[in-house]
């Protein structure tokens, strides 16, 4: 693909029918397909472009992939999520290459291939560093940048294998390419705010190198984001999960990452328009956490003693607002626990992974909020961390939260202990999305968010 930076798209008919019947199968049993416990009942064509032609030893193709599935009893028929699929094709699989298997194409224009996800294997992705640094385009595709950083050649690929709802490759020690797995057109806060952060001079989120696009009509996807990778750095979840199995304290660390996030917040406000919310913006606001809790003491019956009080910590952020208080809306990072922090070897914090909540409406991610809605959910986080352990360790929990909430404040952000009201409003609604979360998907992690739920369900415990 290096050899010619721009040139068109050439798909032969009839790929997708030949690949159809193996994807419905292997879709599914990803770790970041959404529409788990659905079947797919159909696929649809959205984008595909040729990168390698199947002629040759390697054939490689880039799809973007519409997955119809049934909906949801009571839910609103969907369109179906939109996956992003480099699909591999080769005579015969190697046995390094066993783990991304799809299957065996029987007809078709690929027929008698061997079809994989080839993120796996290490010349695909070359290939996609060969294109970020050339900045080509490829029919749709648009490999774009705008970093001084040079792409330098020859880093060797390795694919992230821990992640669950994307898919990264680290680039020798120098990039990371974050590739979207579900996508949708428009502008896509993971590329957008660090870009915002970037020319704002906050250095505690790496700069984009470059990145993919499908130019689609009427939107673009934003398809992958290169970044620095943060050598040696450690994840803030594994690393308070180990110091809490040492008997480790963790509060200098909390204390720094409220001075890191602090400085996302402000310079987030410095760079992009801020909003003044009141009653009448509170007012639906609210009306979707009462929702939230309503739904949820429906799906999950160990909530239901608990609502009447969880209610309340709604009910009094309503009453502020009628009495006519306001608050500032900004764009916040969306979904912040310790896992989307990285410390360095030299202690420094930075924050990570801005896509916001994937289940959520790009629109909705994209709004203003509070910014203690960051806040709440860190405050969560460590709550969490402290339940992993047995026997659980509540007090650690506090002087984490408590320090978080203090290094914020150094490092100018309002102390978000100074508005209680807010705060207990925000961490509830978290509270209540996680049992609903655990009731699902990991029962025997229930206990955790109804420890919570069981605090903030009496204004005097929080």
């Amino acid at each position: 693909m290096s050899e010619a930076v721009t040139r068109p798209a050439t798909v032969r008919s009839g790929l997708l029918p030949s690949l159809e019947p193996l994807l419905r199968e292997w879709l599914p049993r990803q770790r970041w397909f959404a529409g788990k416990g659905r079947p797919v009942t159909g696929l649809s064509l959205v984008s595909a472009t040729e990168l390698v032609p199947a002629t040759g030893r390697l054939g490689l193709h880039h799809l973007l992939v519409r997955a119809h599935q049934p909906s949801t009893l009571g839910a609103p028929t969907h369109p179906g999520d939109c996956y992003q699929l480099l699909i591999g094709a080769r005579e015969a699989l190697p046995p390094h290459l066993a783990p991304a298997l799809i299957g065996h194409v029987q007809d078709g224009p690929l027929a008698g291939r061997t079809v994989y996800d080839a993120l796996y294997d290490q010349r695909p992705a070359e290939l996609l560093l060969e294109a970020l640094r050339g900045r080509a385009r490829v029919g749709a595709l648009r490999f774009d940048g705008e970093s001084a950083q040079e792409i330098r050649s020859g880093l060797v690929p390795r694919l992230v294998t821990s992640e669950q709802s994307n898919s990264s490759v680290v680039y020798g020690d120098t990039f990371i390419l974050k590739l979207l797995r579900r996508v949708v057109p428009g502008v896509n806060p993971d590329l957008e705010l660090p870009l915002a952060l970037a020319r704002e001079g906050c250095a505690r989120v790496p700069e984009p190198t470059a990145w993919i696009r499908a130019e689609l009509d009427p939107e673009p996807y934003v398809l992958g984001v290169l970044q620095p990778f943060v050598q040696g750095a450690a994840d803030g979840w594994e690393l308070a999960l180990s110091e809490l199995a040492k008997g480790e304290d963790f509060t200098a660390e909390a204390r720094a990452l409220g001075r890191a996030t602090a400085e996302v917040h402000t310079a987030l406000a410095a760079a992009l328009p801020t909003v003044t919310l009141g009653h009448a913006q509170l007012e639906p606001l609210v009306a979707g956490m009462r929702e939230r809790l309503d739904a949820a003491a429906q799906a999950v019956p160990a909530l239901r003693p608990y609502a009447p009080g969880l209610r309340t910590a709604f009910d009094a952020l309503a009453d502020l607002a009628a009495e006519g208080h306001t608050w500032t809306a900004q764009r916040i990072h969306g979904d912040l626990h310790l896992g989307q922090c990285l410390r360095s070897p030299s202690g420094r914090w930075s924050l990570i992974d801005f896509e916001g909540e994937p289940a959520k409406p790009l629109a909705e991610r994209r709004m203003p909020q509070p910014a203690v809605r960051d806040v709440a959910a860190m405050l969560r986080s460590f709550d969490y961390a402290a339940h992993s352990v047995n026997p659980p360790a509540p007090d650690w929990a506090h002087a984490c939260r408590s320090a978080y909430c203090t290094g914020y404040a150094e490092a100018g952000g309002p102390d978000p202990r100074t508005d209680p009201v807010l705060l207990r409003a925000y961490e509830t609604d978290k509270a209540v999305y996680e049992v609903v979360y655990e009731a699902r998907h990991r029962p025997d992690w229930l206990p955790v968010p109804l420890s919570a739920v069981h605090r903030l369900a009496s204004p005097d415990l929080t």
